[in-house]
């Protein structure tokens, strides 16, 4: 099995080591480099291709929403995981709009660390039920207003395409959006393939972002 190549950047050296420490002693998992600062993030992605990014959210020179657009604006296939010191500030929110696959608070226990470096090269996203909904409630001033129709911009969706879609947004796993749709997870997986290639998504929080920026759901306490 070939083992997942991460890029750690992050402007203070012992937090980039005690994550190279954390992900070095996994047999699957190897530090292909490290960045200091947006720039050198940018210019690191570029030249070593990992297959993720664990990406700061505040640093000199450029910070890791910009450098998290510009490794997505070049094309990268590298996916981008935002690390941050508080859970789901605006700056995050700004990173998973410009193609971040999730983030996680830089406290979190170790085993956190690794699971999602392994969920998001996967093509899946890290974030939780919770941090789900929490991330639609910021999306709320921006979102067009729901409505009981399906919005014109998602006609290109069958009807169980929908569905899953609905179903991402509550931050459901492919094993639950099968259990709860009565398909195989197989299937589920086939769906949410077709969700992100009709639309050009990266994964599935950009899908979650379509969604409701269509306003095919409405943000808790607005209904």
């Amino acid at each position: 099995m070939q083992a997942i190549r991460v890029l750690l950047v992050d402007d203070q050296p012992m937090i980039r080591t005690g994550f190279r420490l954390i992900l070095e002693a996994e047999p699957d998992i190897v530090v292909v480099g490290e960045a200091s600062d947006g720039v050198a993030a940018v210019e690191s992605a570029e030249a070593l291709t990992p297959d993720v990014v664990l990406m700061d959210i505040r640093m000199p020179h450029m910070d890791g929403v910009e450098a998290t657009r510009r490794i997505v604006g070049a094309g990268s296939p590298s996916r981008i995981v935002i690390l941050t010191t508080f859970d789901l500030d605006a700056h995050v929110v700004d990173a998973l709009r410009a193609g971040a696959s999730g983030f996680l608070v830089k406290d979190g226990p170790a085993d956190s660390l690794v699971g999602a470096i392994r969920t998001v090269a996967d093509g899946e996203a890290v974030l939780s039920p919770r941090v789900t909904h929490r991330l639609l409630d910021r999306f709320a001033d921006l979102a067009a207003p729901a409505t009981s129709a399906v919005p014109t911009k998602l006609d290109a969706l069958t009807g169980r395409e929908l569905d899953v879609l609905r179903a991402l947004t509550r931050g459901l796993s492919n094993a639950e959006i099968a259990r709860e749709l009565g398909v195989g997870e197989t299937t589920v997986k086939t769906h949410v393939a077709h969700i992100l290639e009709k639309y050009q998504l990266r994964d599935r929080v950009q899908a979650v972002i379509l969604a409701y920026d269509c306003g095919l759901v409405v943000p808790r306490g607005t209904s």
